[in-house]
């Protein structure tokens, strides 16, 4: 008999695969209400939802009585009869993970892109697909012991989600745990955490070393992607902003490459792509001013590269920040604030953290997003960025909600 632990997209899909596959299972909603062994009693392998965490009782209990305790990725990995390459990284891997899928379907093959994006894995299975691309979290791998995958990236690695690991190492072990599994890897050549691993693929924002890998080169003022010593195109010519978006680029020209996808078809997605809803999304612009969606910055690292994409281009920016933080320092985030953001309007529970550690002048606070994007407005700078470093669920559904709400005030 098989368990099935969780309530959410992934439980629901490992439910519809096993009744598919006659298997007989047992769905446990809420893991949280367990307080006695026994529910194990007949169970031979326990599939699990990413969002149970490892200090759950029945998690301790299951690994207490030998039983395998398995992502629906590994399922996944056992039924899967294409090539699955695997992406993850603590940011940018659903804007890796969807544009390599543009690609690989602009080169006239089909694909399935899933995971932690999109469909569950195990609703992307057919027998029609020619790639698997899958975005990866840590609370995915944590449960995944055997995994097939013909490539795979380990974008970067910054602390995020402390709250759920022992350490820092912990979850960096558990990010680089991808590279195990990994037929032929493709390494980020500026992430220091990655160890020595064999025979990869290499991108990174310097000049490529080797004819396979990928770079850049600066030359009369221009930026341009190379491959080797070719020149593949110009930086300005995609429509991503920021330089974590060239290094995102430089991941999936790699990816792509790795699997045998057409230069001139990657080429061609790059310059089309507009990236992902709430990654540094423009919504639009009202009287002189840019508003910018980056709802999905849950983190300081993933506001301090939006807030150094933007400053490129805009002179004044006013700031949306806030939420439910996360255990990680803030510091280096509050610096460039002060430094380099004109005015700053709070929300949610962080609220007063942030406060006392802003020097910046110009901050107010606001007890909701349509409040914020009035008072935003009103600072007359030309961006609006809603960025909040934080987590979304004091206010919001999640982040994708938040975005929405943001948009929403924004367009009206």
């Amino acid at each position: 008999m098989k368990l099935i632990l969780g309530n959410g997209k992934t439980a629901q899909s490992l439910a519809r695969f096993l009744d598919k596959q006659s298997t007989p299972f047992t769905l446990l909603k809420d893991t949280r209400k367990i307080n006695n062994p026994s529910v194990l009693q007949d169970i031979d392998e326990i599939f699990i939802s990413p969002g149970v965490p490892q200090t759950q009782p029945i998690v301790i209990w299951a690994k207490e009585k030998d039983i395998p305790v398995t992502s629906d990725i590994e399922l996944f990995s056992r039924h899967a009869q294409a090539p699955i390459i695997g992406i993850t990284g603590s940011n940018g891997k659903s804007t890796v993970t969807q544009l390599l899928g543009e690609m690989i379907a602009n080169d006239n093959k089909k694909v399935a892109i899933g995971g932690n994006i999109g469909k569950p894995a195990l609703d992307c299975l057919s027998p029609e697909i020619d790639f698997y691309v899958l975005e990866l979290s840590s609370y995915q791998l944590d449960y995944t012991q055997n995994l097939k995958l013909f490539t795979g990236v380990v974008l970067n690695i910054t602390p995020d989600h402390l709250d759920r690991y022992l350490s820092f190492q912990h979850y960096v072990n558990t990010k680089l745990s991808l590279y195990t599994y990994c037929q032929h890897p493709v390494i980020n050549a500026n992430e220091p955490l990655t160890p020595p691993i064999n025979t990869p693929k290499y991108f990174g924002i310097e000049i490529p070393k080797q004819p396979s890998d990928f770079g850049t080169v600066t030359c009369h003022g221009s930026c341009y992607f190379l491959k080797g010593d070719d020149v593949l195109m110009a930086v300005d010519e995609m429509q991503l902003i920021g330089k974590h978006n060239v290094s995102n680029i430089l991941a999936t020209l790699a990816l792509g490459d790795q699997i045998g996808l057409n230069i001139t078809a990657m080429i061609a997605s790059i310059k089309v792509f507009k990236g992902l809803e709430h990654r540094l999304e423009w919504v639009t612009q009202k009287h002189n001013t840019d508003y910018y969606n980056d709802s999905k910055a849950t983190n300081a690292i993933s506001t301090i590269k939006a807030i150094k994409a933007l400053t490129q281009k805009y002179k004044t920016i006013t700031l949306i920040l806030g939420g439910i933080p996360k255990d990680e320092d803030y510091n280096t985030l509050l610096t460039l604030i002060d430094s380099h953001i004109t005015s700053v309007i709070l929300i949610g529970q962080s609220t007063h953290t942030f406060k006392n550690h802003l020097k910046i002048t110009h901050t107010t606070q606001a007890n909701s997003m349509q409040t914020a994007v009035k008072l935003a407005t009103n600072t007359h700078c030309e961006a609006v960025l809603l960025s909040p470093a934080c987590a979304s669920f004091d206010m919001f559904d999640d982040f994708e909600h938040r975005g929405r709400v943001f948009k929403q005030a924004v367009k009206k």
